[in-house]
C-alpha cells in the first residue's frame, strides 16, 4: 500500500522540477557554445580595432619636447697627474754607496747632500794623477833649460843648428805633457767631488732607488739614484685626445677634472700646451694636451690618473631639443602641406594640434642635444619626427647633431 503511494507522487508535476528560463538559457548555450566562443573574439577585436583608431586620430603624431636650459660642449678623457718639472740625479762615478742623507718625501735645497760613495778608489787616482803632472813639470823644466843651453851654443857655434831644433822640439812636447797631465789631475778631482752627490734643484724627493752598501756601476750610462720634484704646488696632467676632437681644443680652455682619490670633489685646471706630436695607439691618432694644474693644498699626489672635461663651449638659459629630433629627411609622410619647407631649414612644430613649419639654424651641438637658434618658437610646441601608423621617416646620419659632450641641465618649455 505504502509503495502504491510513493509511486503515485513521483508521476505528479513538481514546480520545482520543471526547467526555468534561466536554466533553459545556459542549456542553449552550452549546445551553441562554439558559436559564442566566435562572437565574443570577433567583438574583442573589433573594440581593439576601433579602439586602437580612435586613439591614433587623438595622437596623430611622434614628437620630441623642446626644453629651456643650459647647453655644454666638452672633450672628457683621462691621464696622470704628474708635476711640472721632475729631476732625476744620477752618479757620473761608479762606487759603493757610504752614505745616504734623504729619504722618501723628503724636502731638499740646491745644493744639499743626498749621498756620498766610498772616496778611497778616487782618491787614488787623485794622487796617481797629481804625482804624473808633478812628473811632467819636471821633464818640462829640464827640456826647457837644455833648448836654452843648446841656444846658447848655436848662437856660438859650437853646435848644429838640428841638434838646437831637436831641443826646441823635446821642448814643446815637455809643454804639452804638462798640460795633459794637468788635465788629468783635473779630471781626477772633479770625479772625486761626484762621490758627493747634491741636490740640482729645490724640490721634494719623491723617489729613491738605492741603499746603503749597493754598488752604483756608471761605466755605460748614468744610474737613476734620486727623482726630485722641483715643485708639487703645481702639476700638470698629460692626457691624449683622439684627432677627432683635437681641433676644438684651444690654449687656455677651461677644464674640471676628478680623481678618485676624493670622488665628492671637482678640481679646476687650464689647457696649457697642445704638442704637435701624434702619436698612434690602435689605428687611432692622438695628440697630447698637457693641462696645468694648481695643487696649492697639496691634495693632489704624483701618478693619480684624472678624469678630464675640457669645456669647448658653453651657453646658458637657451632652446634645445635632443638629437633625434633633427634625424627627420623629408616632410613627405607628415601628409600635411608642406610648401617649400625643408628638413635642413625648417623645423616641423605641432602648436595647438596644428601643424606648422618654424625656420632655425643648429647652434650648439653636443653628443645629445642640440641649440635651436629660431623666433618663432613658442611656449608648448613640440617637435614632428614622423607620424603614428605610417613607416619611418627617412633619416640621414649626415644630418645629425654632433658634439663631443654631454647636455647641460635643461627644462620643458614654459
Amino acid at each position: 500500500m505504502a509503495k502504491t503511494v510513493k509511486k503515485e507522487q513521483s508521476v505528479e508535476p513538481s514546480v520545482k522540477k520543471r526547467p526555468s528560463w534561466i536554466r533553459r538559457m545556459f542549456a542553449w548555450l552550452w549546445r551553441k557554445k562554439w558559436w559564442v566562443l566566435i562572437l565574443a573574439i570577433v567583438l574583442i577585436g573589433a573594440n581593439l580595432i576601433w579602439g586602437g583608431a580612435k586613439k591614433a586620430d587623438k595622437n596623430e603624431f611622434s614628437t620630441v619636447q623642446i626644453i629651456h636650459g643650459d647647453l655644454r660642449q666638452v672633450v672628457t678623457a683621462t691621464g696622470e697627474i704628474q708635476p711640472v718639472n721632475t729631476v732625476n740625479v744620477g752618479s757620473q762615478v761608479s762606487g759603493t754607496i757610504d752614505n745616504i742623507f734623504v729619504d722618501f718625501n723628503s724636502h731638499v735645497n740646491k745644493g744639499d747632500v743626498l749621498l756620498t760613495i766610498e772616496p778611497s778608489v778616487l782618491e787614488a787616482q787623485v794622487k796617481e794623477a797629481e804625482a804624473a803632472f808633478n812628473s811632467s813639470k819636471s821633464k818640462r823644466n829640464y827640456a826647457k833649460s837644455e833648448y836654452e843651453r843648446n841656444k846658447i851654443l848655436y848662437n856660438e857655434g859650437f853646435i848644429s843648428r838640428a841638434e838646437m831644433e831637436q831641443s826646441q822640439t823635446t821642448y814643446e812636447q815637455a809643454e804639452q805633457e804638462v798640460v795633459r797631465m794637468q788635465s788629468q789631475y783635473e779630471r781626477a778631482k772633479t770625479n772625486l767631488g761626484y762621490a758627493t752627490i747634491t741636490s740640482p734643484v729645490e724640490g721634494t724627493v719623491i723617489s729613491r732607488k738605492v741603499d746603503v752598501g749597493q754598488t752604483v756601476a756608471a761605466s755605460f750610462q748614468t744610474p737613476d739614484l734620486f727623482e726630485i720634484a722641483e715643485d708639487l704646488t703645481k702639476m700638470q696632467i698629460e692626457t691624449s685626445v683622439s684627432e677627432a676632437d683635437i681641433g676644438v681644443i684651444k690654449e687656455g680652455q677651461a677644464v674640471t677634472f676628478t680623481v678618485d682619490a676624493y670622488p665628492q670633489k671637482t678640481f679646476a685646471g687650464v689647457v696649457h700646451q697642445i704638442r704637435l706630436s701624434p702619436t698612434t695607439t690602435s689605428n687611432v691618432v692622438v695628440y697630447t694636451v698637457v693641462i696645468s694644474v694648481d695643487n696649492a693644498d697639496l691634495s693632489l699626489m704624483p701618478g693619480m690618473t684624472a678624469f678630464v672635461t675640457i669645456v669647448v663651449d658653453e651657453k646658458f638659459d637657451i632652446i634645445k631639443a635632443q638629437n633625434s629630433a633633427f634625424l627627420v629627411r623629408s616632410f613627405d609622410t607628415l601628409g600635411v602641406d608642406v610648401g617649400d619647407a625643408k628638413p635642413l631649414t625648417h623645423l616641423a612644430i605641432l602648436r595647438n594640434g596644428n601643424v606648422v613649419f618654424v625656420p632655425y639654424t643648429k647652434g650648439l651641438v653636443t653628443a645629445t642635444e642640440t641649440e635651436i637658434v629660431s623666433n618663432d618658437i613658442q611656449d608648448g610646441d613640440r617637435i614632428i619626427v614622423g607620424k603614428i601608423g605610417v613607416g619611418a621617416t627617412k633619416t640621414s646620419s649626415g644630418n645629425r647633431g654632433g658634439g663631443m659632450g654631454g647636455p647641460g641641465a635643461g627644462g620643458p618649455m614654459r
